[in-house]
């Protein structure tokens, strides 16, 4: 029985980890046709609200189900779980109708403080998808918390088809019609109801059914669990949230920024979406890493139940190095290649360099969230908590200072260093049992050597063929797919070559299995010659 509930378990964390991935890399890829159709200026308006909605959905999707379903598995009857489900329901229904009212009533003061009153049309239309936000995270946590992934994997997928169907065609309506940009921007914002309103879908038997039975069991306090859900629920959500704090603080202090370095709002407008463009390429960047290393956390959370203490080290040094090695592959690869990424997905290479320092926060973020994935596991929440404060605080300090020297170039180097603090602060005060993963057998040296070996080839390729063939945008797609696939292949074959990983790392890796074996016959074949 218990073997059961295990795989039970790790089945439920793989769909939810497919789910999450299909989503993330919708969220990422829409933005790109979206941005062609409204242009630089159509993208800052949709980006300087985005984050609200960021920070919505990640306490109605992730935050508070994640600790709704930790509440719910806490419980040994199912009474007892429906009595807690429907608690929470309440307490959720009081403060999303608060923060529904409180945003439509400082929706002024809110685009007044991001430097454009004409924002406040998409700040209220964003806050009507809050309404959903119990319905939403109860009924994810709910199931999350009796172990059934796939209600919360479909709701998970199908808002994000639908969200970013409304989008694109706010976008192309605005083209048709020659909407205004802030006309077509509410219509945008609004597609985050749609899709929570397709979300809910996928509650209705719960909600209609077992949320509806009346049970004898005695009732929780209600003060210790708002108590509980605005604590650590709510570390959980901001920790979830954190890009989208950090580009919330840009949405308040970069056009402001510049306007306040001459800029005409205009043309502080324009920057600001070209800007933003880092954004998708930052969120596919993630996913290759995030996606790789999340594949390991049922078995972590395996090892740590079972107090294999380690082979939880073990395994947090693996998700460790995969995450580490993933990002830098990917931030270095879209680095190198940046000039050619901006004009094929954008129609032109400006702001390449300040684009090029943006993704560099690849690295950091993707750290800082397996670092957090393994102190959670371990129930240690304020570490996090704190390295995240600290990074708000130096972000929104950073930016206020550097913008003023070094326009757009300030927001993202204040970007980085505000995420390599919060990541100093979690290795400095992480636990012994987590401590030092990094620094056995020479790890940074062969990523380096490895990181090198891929900047070196890719460069060398993209400078041959733009000054042999051309640097148009088509050229571009071809430098662009070329470009990495060689560096994957330079990336990987180097990894090799310098044992970046060990054989059982290699195994743990998802298709790694086949990389080996590829690998074994060529180097047999290089011996037989």
């Amino acid at each position: 029985m218990k073997n059961e509930q295990v795989k039970k378990t790790m089945k439920g964390a793989l769909i939810l980890s497919i789910a999450s991935l299909i989503a993330k890399i919708l969220s990422a890829v829409y933005r790109i046709p979206f941005e062609n159709i409204v242009g630089n200026t159509g993208f800052y308006v949709y980006q300087q609200v985005y984050p609200i909605y960021g920070i919505c959905m990640t306490f109605a999707l992730t935050g508070f189900p994640v600790y709704i379903s930790k509440l719910i598995a806490e419980q040994h009857d199912e009474a007892t779980k429906i009595k807690l489900s429907q608690q929470i329901f309440v307490i959720l229904c009081v403060f999303s109708l608060g923060s529904f009212f409180g945003l439509r009533l400082f929706a002024p003061l809110l685009a007044r403080a991001m430097g454009d009153m004409a924002l406040i049309s998409l700040i209220r239309s964003v806050s009507w998808m809050l309404l959903f936000m119990p319905f939403l995270a109860v009924g994810r946590g709910y199931y999350q918390g009796t172990f059934n992934m796939v209600p919360t994997a479909i709701s998970q997928v199908t808002e994000q088809f639908m969200r970013v169907f409304v989008i694109i065609v706010a976008a192309v309506m605005f083209a048709h019609f020659n909407w205004d940009y802030y006309k077509m921007g509410s219509l945008a914002m609004f597609a985050s109801s749609a899709g929570a309103i397709v979300a809910c879908f996928s509650f209705v038997r719960f909600f209609s059914r077992d949320f509806r039975v009346k049970t004898t069991v005695p009732r929780f306090s209600y003060l210790q669990l708002t108590e509980k859900i605005f604590t650590e629920g709510v570390i959980i959500c901001l920790f979830a949230s954190t890009m989208v704090l950090l580009q919330l603080i840009d949405s308040f202090t970069v056009v402001r920024g510049l306007l306040h370095n001459g800029y005409l709002p205009e043309a502080a407008k324009n920057l600001k979406g070209i800007y933003d463009r880092g954004q998708p390429l930052l969120q596919l960047g993630m996913v290759l890493a995030v996606g790789f290393s999340s594949t390991l956390l049922p078995t972590l959370s395996h090892a740590l139940k079972n107090k294999k203490m380690a082979e939880f080290r073990r395994i947090s040094k693996v998700m460790l190095r995969i995450s580490i090695t993933i990002s830098v592959a990917a931030a270095f690869g879209m680095i190198v290649l940046m000039p050619q990424i901006n004009t094929l997905l954008f129609g032109d290479a400006l702001l390449s360099r300040e684009l090029s320092m943006y993704i560099f926060s690849v690295v950091f973020i993707t750290l800082i969230g397996t670092y957090n994935s393994i102190l959670q596991s371990l129930n240690q929440f304020l570490i996090t908590v704190v390295g995240l404060l600290a990074a708000i605080v130096v972000k929104f300090v950073l930016n206020v200072w550097l913008i003023g020297r070094l326009d757009l170039m300030g927001a993202s180097v204040a970007t980085v260093l505000s995420l390599l603090v919060a990541l100093g602060f979690i290795l400095v005060f992480s636990p012994e049992l987590i401590r030092g993963l990094f620094s056995e057998g020479h790890f940074w040296l062969k990523l380096g050597a490895t990181t090198v070996n891929m900047l070196i080839v890719v460069k060398a390729f993209v400078l041959v063929y733009s000054q042999l063939i051309g640097n148009t945008r088509m050229d571009t797609l071809f430098i662009s797919l070329v470009g990495a696939s060689l560096g994957a292949i330079v990336f990987v074959v180097s990894a090799l070559v310098f044992k970046l990983f060990s054989v059982r790392e290699w195994l743990m890796l998802p298709g790694g299995k086949k990389i080996l074996k590829v690998w074994q016959k060529l180097t047999r074949k290089g011996e037989q010659i």
